[in-house]
């Protein structure tokens, strides 16, 4: 292929005035010492004059990154019951691979002028409403700050962004712009973790104590081996503008298709798996506020790599313990090479909840069974999926509220994930700095 578009040849100012966004008048939002935002009043950019999405307006979706996960998101908006339940309505596609971008084109019923290379050719779109963003990790902050600069709403995988600077980044944008975020992490929108943050908001199980939760899995050909297709050469992967910001590197399908492995583009288990545990146990404990440290271990203890591609460089087992201003407390394990994990809860002084077989119990204390029930408390419909999680951003850009797993969470979620690489990366404790939002 030739006359390749790379991330250099469309800068940023180019971006913002071919779209018409303007960036002046910006005002930061302040981080005062005890973790708590301040944003400003009013949203100060060209995307504040965004269409407001009425009750009965059809929501249209463009989406950036179209491989596994992104073709998956990408199907349940094209599903025609979602469609006609939703009033929804799949405008265009954008992948860097041209296998991918053919077959998403192909799929949601797209003429080719609506498959696009380069992702700012979705932001141009002046009829797109959302932008689900499933590209690799280290291209989620500049595409989501110049979606939500295009006046757009936006649903981003997690992590949230590859770094925290980043992540403020974006959440300054989000409330500079007004629009909303949708982070990812479906699980915040499983029934029983909206019910289990009603309960502890309660009372019920008194001081909130700690919350420990895992996420395994054991796969003997090392996780993230994804099959490399026949496809996937230089000649069919625009490689330059895949790489974005990251290190220039030879063209390597492995590291295209299995970029988890690697540091570069992303952090393995600490940002892969961690938040589908994290956004929903903070999500329960309302923890509306930052880490006060972050201790993380572990390492590569196998060679479950061997004979598929390079070695991986991200661990593949790991243990973490958060620390909170308020004295909560949480302890997350995880593990790509042992799939036994331990039991999800929450823990008070009076009472627990358990979260075992999909179910919410409260258990109470010894001391405490006088004055606490143990009770089934396990909502109706609750599992987690996609398209609960994709139904839940529908109804809060209809309403005009925020989505279960909004800028709020995910911001104070993705501390958590960069501070604990930080710690795992330099085998020592790291502490947030509020004053400065940075990790020392």
């Amino acid at each position: 292929m030739t006359n390749k578009t790379t991330v250099r040849d469309i800068s940023r100012r180019q971006f913002i005035r071919t779209t018409g966004v303007g960036t002046a008048g910006i005002v930061s939002n302040t981080l005062l010492a005890d973790g708590v935002m301040t944003a400003p009043s009013t949203p100060l950019t060209a995307a504040s004059n965004a269409r407001i999405i009425g009750a009965n307006d059809r929501l249209r979706y463009g989406f950036i990154g179209q491989g596994g996960m992104g073709f998956r998101h990408m199907t349940i908006i094209q599903d025609f019951s979602v469609r006609q339940e939703e009033n929804v309505e799949v405008v265009s596609v954008c992948d860097v691979f041209e296998k991918r971008r053919k077959a998403s084109q192909v799929k949601a019923g797209l003429p080719e002028s609506q498959a696009f290379r380069e992702y700012q050719r979705v932001l141009e779109k002046k009829d797109i409403d959302v932008v689900v963003i499933a590209a690799p990790d280290h291209w989620h902050c500049r595409m989501a700050i110049d979606a939500l600069e295009a006046g757009k709403h936006i649903y981003v995988e997690k992590p949230m962004t590859r770094t925290m600077p980043e992540a403020f980044k974006v959440y300054d944008a989000a409330k500079r712009t007004g629009r909303w975020v949708q982070v990812g992490s479906h699980g915040c929108s499983d029934p029983k973790w909206l019910k289990s943050r009603d309960i502890v908001q309660s009372g019920k199980l008194g001081r909130l104590l700690w919350a420990q939760g895992s996420y395994c899995r054991n796969n003997p050909k090392g996780e993230w081996n994804y099959k490399i297709e026949p496809e996937a050469t230089p000649e069919n992967i625009d490689w330059r503008l895949w790489l974005g910001s990251s290190k220039t590197v030879p063209f390597s399908a492995e590291r295209f298709y299995r970029w988890r492995k690697y540091w570069d583009y992303g952090n393995g288990i600490i940002g892969d798996l961690w938040p589908h545990r994290l956004h929903p146990l903070m999500l329960a404990m309302n923890l509306n506020e930052f880490p006060k440290s972050v201790s993380c271990h572990g390492g590569i203890l196998t060679d479950s790599d061997k004979g598929y591609g390079e070695r991986r460089e991200v661990a593949d087992t790991t243990m973490m313990t958060v620390d909170f201003p308020s004295g909560a407390m949480i302890f997350v394990a995880g593990s790509t090479v042992n799939e036994r994990g331990i039991e999800d809860m929450i823990r008070g002084q009076k009472g627990n909840l358990l979260f075992g077989g999909g179910k919410v119990q409260v258990v109470p204390e010894r001391p405490f069974v006088d004055e606490l029930e143990a009770k089934d408390e396990t909502p109706a419909n609750s599992g987690e999926s996609h398209q609960k999680h994709q139904k839940n951003f529908i109804e809060s850009l209809r309403a005009n509220k925020a989505p279960n797993c909004d800028i709020e969470l995910a911001i104070r979620v993705q501390a958590v994930v960069s501070m604990a690489e930080e710690s795992y990366r330099r085998g020592r404790m790291t502490h947030f700095d509020a004053k400065r939002r940075r990790i020392v």
